[in-house]
């Protein structure tokens, strides 16, 4: 096809012919698809606030994509004015978490694959992201994270508070040395029914003034 061919006639009128079939049975497919990523979200969400309006933007980033698709492959000169539209949008939401635009891709990767008519390719490739994402996040931890804050009269009672930790993995976050004695911040993991026990031992220490055990949702240790 030539240049001059995109100018003539009977390819602009082109322009206006669609298949009603293919493009509902695409936004279909698109649809459960987008249902589909919404229950992986809802079945592995972990956070704190749960943003029902993120799910439904799963869903509808899923149909708007295939739209695009499918007006995009359908002729020439309109993918050349959608690139055009899309390069001046920006987008501007904060991610919380990264587990976020995991569910963001795989909704626009929906969304391009039935857009380009490959619909047991996109029904197969979710289930099998859908399952790893169901294994592996919703998968038990044995132990947890925790702070340790101990406070001892100075470096030898230190090193015998934190001889009960040999057995645990854990990591020095913070140290405050003063006149008065030394604070230490560790980062520990341990079982949810061994902690109280745990934190009589390390109190028992002799030259531990106290031990305080904080439930830690941070960063864990690697």
């Amino acid at each position: 096809m030539s240049f001059q061919d995109i100018f003539k006639s009977n390819f602009l009128d082109s322009i206006q012919s669609f298949s009603l079939l293919d493009t509902a049975l695409a936004l279909v497919i698109s649809l459960a698809l987008g249902l589909f990523v919404f229950f992986v979200y809802k079945k592995t969400f972990h956070g704190v606030l749960y943003s029902s309006t993120f799910g439904v933007s799963l869903i509808g980033m899923s149909m708007v994509t295939t739209l695009v698709i499918l007006a995009v492959t359908s002729n020439v000169v309109l993918s050349l004015g959608m690139v055009g539209a899309l390069s001046i949008v920006r987008f501007r939401a904060a991610i919380k978490d990264p587990l976020d635009i995991v569910y963001l891709f795989w909704a626009l990767a929906c969304g391009i694959v039935t857009g380009a008519g490959q619909f047991l390719m996109a029904i197969v490739g979710s289930l099998v992201v859908g399952i790893v994402l169901l294994v592996f996040v919703n998968r038990k931890e044995n132990d947890h994270p925790y702070l340790l804050v101990v406070s001892c009269d100075d470096d030898r009672a230190e090193h015998v508070a934190f001889a009960a930790l040999s057995h645990q993995k854990f990591v020095i976050k913070s140290k405050t040395v003063t006149t008065d004695g030394v604070e230490v911040t560790a980062e520990v993991r341990l079982p949810d029914d061994g902690t109280t026990n745990f934190v009589n031992q390390v109190a028992a220490s002799t030259g531990v003034r106290s031990a305080v055990l904080v439930s830690y949702n941070g960063e864990y240790m690697s």
